[in-house]
């Protein structure tokens, strides 16, 4: 209002003028008008605009104390600008003019911002609801950058953000997945505000950042042990200090225990025996088949199911017949002996017998029994028959003939599986056992009197999925030496590298965020107290990820390695 500006003794018309600063010099006009004064009823402000002689805006009568913007919709070229503001015949008062704006057409000779950063930026943005001069395009023009965004200029291909400093900024909430899409980042200063939650893992996921600022936050868990490996080997700067619960080991906020004894005599080694039908089952089927439902038949409402229900009763000394009077022992549980046999001259099967002094194993064997003749899934074994007669109880498995998956790991075996047909082994595994825990609580009867422990379960597959990465034993004969928990820790704590627990004969054919992933599955499973354990839910989705990510890597390494047959084939 105070910029008002009127004509000079009453005359009609208010007149601007300006030269270009050359011929092809484009211009955008805005005006402001505004009425100051007010009007008596035989008074009146109605005026005409013109630019360069041709009306531009005609009969303009301005609002008491309420602006009107007149303004171009496309750029004004001329030799020479003339605006006149002049009164119609109407009028009693002169025009009134309180502001105007010029600006000129600045031709930028650098490209726009690359569209996946500037779309990452503007998410970001709304996200935290960021108070800075965040308007345009963030790299372009060079002198007007976003506050906080450094970005880099390579020729004529689009800027690309490197830098961003959001310290100080009064951010809550999690850290922004959207941070993810800033490809080329290689700073990041996040400090000094009010963040919550886990430090993501797709942190890791950004190739060339090597300074990572979190100080001062209120973040939580533990830091992703790729991080923790960057910043060892020197590639990244880390700074996570003064966020009160965050903690920089894998097993943060576990309880720990002095000479934790593996409890694998009872829980992996029956956990095997399911290991044994369904490590290799995948090997004709993950290509091209999509997971089997769950069939489970429909249990009578006047009865318990009991074993006569099952596909085939064997008499023991059938038993004793088919395994050779228990000639080949596959492997040993808690809960009874696993042998070889066979049906008839070809037909293979696996022979649990039950130990008849355990009470446990009884009730587990009925529980399993019933269970097995009413599933039939890709990841579970299928059940050929039984036996129950008085002390002798025993189940017949379908037998695979590629052995168990301790054999496959063994450095005694010449064929090394590589990471990714071992995450395969991985989440069908879980998958199955997830399975078995879901219909065992559907069984109430056997989960409800508490002698299904579904993290005890976890914590089996825990060491199993140790045993898959390390390819170490769970127990070692030597009893001084660390069980494969304890080892795992310890070479973790004092080397900070997932590298010097993975199975050396893989040599380093791997995607390093992948293990890393895989190794946190796997401790956390381990976790000393069962209140810390994931579920089997938890577990399979983290494998999934896993999995997902090393075959992104295979996948990349075999578009390379095709295009450097069809460079070779072409020079």
């Amino acid at each position: 209002m105070r910029t008002a500006v009127t004509t000079l003794n009453g005359s009609n018309s208010l007149d601007l003028y300006w030269e270009p600063e050359s011929p092809t010099s484009q211009y955008y006009i805005y005006m402001y008008f505004a009425e100051l004064e007010e009007l008596r009823a035989n008074q009146s402000r109605e005026f005409n605009i013109s630019l360069n002689g041709r009306v531009w805006y005609g009969q303009l009568v301005p609002d008491y104390l309420y602006t009107t913007t007149i303004y171009s919709v496309s750029p004004e070229i001329a030799e020479n600008f003339k605006v006149s503001i002049y009164k119609t015949e109407n009028s009693t008062l002169p025009p009134i003019i309180n502001a105007i704006e010029i600006y000129i057409v600045k031709q930028l000779l650098q490209s726009q911002t690359d569209q996946e950063d500037v779309d990452a930026m503007i998410n970001i943005k709304s996200t935290y609801g960021v108070k800075r001069n965040w308007q345009g395009d963030p790299c372009a023009p060079k002198a007007y950058l976003w506050d906080g965004v450094n970005c880099s200029y390579v020729g004529y291909d689009p800027p690309r953000i490197i830098s961003l400093d959001l310290s100080s900024s009064g951010l809550t909430g999690e850290i922004s997945p959207y941070i993810a899409n800033l490809k080329l980042i290689q700073i990041l200063d996040l400090s000094n505000n009010n963040l919550t939650g886990p430090v993501p893992d797709f942190l890791m996921q950004l190739p060339v950042l090597r300074i990572l600022n979190l100080m001062g936050n209120n973040l939580t868990g533990s830091v992703p042990m790729g991080l923790i490996e960057r910043s060892k080997n020197g590639s990244l700067s880390l700074s996570v200090g003064e966020n009160p619960n965050l903690c920089l080991t894998v097993t943060c906020g576990k309880t720990k225990k002095k000479n934790l004894v593996v409890p694998v005599v009872t829980s992996v080694a029956a956990f095997f025996i399911l290991l044994t039908a369904l490590a290799f089952l995948w090997r004709l089927k993950w290509k091209n088949q999509v997971g089997k439902v769950a069939k489970v038949a429909p249990q009578s409402n006047d009865r318990e199911v009991t074993l006569e229900t099952m596909n085939r009763h064997f008499t023991y000394s059938m038993i004793l017949s088919i395994t050779n009077n228990f000639e080949r022992v596959l492997g040993k549980g808690g809960f009874g002996t696993v042998y070889h046999g066979y049906l008839d001259d070809t037909t293979q099967v696996a022979v649990k017998m039950l130990t008849p002094s355990s009470i446990q194993g009884y009730k587990k064997f009925h529980a399993e029994a019933e269970l097995l003749t009413r599933v039939h899934h890709q990841n579970l074994t299928s059940l050929v028959g039984y036996c129950d007669e008085a002390d002798n109880m025993g189940l017949i498995y379908e037998y695979m003939s590629n052995g168990n998956l301790e054999g496959h790991l063994s450095d005694k075996n010449q064929t090394v599986m590589d990471w990714e047909v071992r995450l395969r082994i991985a989440v069908d595994t879980a998958q199955g056992q997830l399975l078995l825990l879901f219909l065992l609580h559907v069984a109430s009867k056997y989960y409800v009197s508490n002698e299904l422990n579904e993290k005890s379960d976890v914590f089996s597959f825990g060491v199993v999925l140790l045993e898959m990465i390390t390819s170490r034993p769970a127990l070692e004969k030597n009893i001084d030496k660390p069980d494969i928990i304890q080892w795992v820790n310890f070479m973790l704590a004092t080397k900070g590298d997932a590298r010097t627990v993975v199975d050396p004969r893989l040599r380093r054919d791997y995607d390093i965020n992948s293990v890393w992933k895989a190794l946190e599955v796997a401790l956390d499973c381990v976790s000393p107290t069962s209140i810390e354990r994931p579920n089997m839910n938890d577990v399979v989705m983290n494998l999934k990820q896993c999995l997902a990510t090393e075959m992104a890597r295979v996948k990349e390494g075999n578009e390379i390695e095709r295009f450097n047959r069809i460079g070779s084939f072409e020079s």
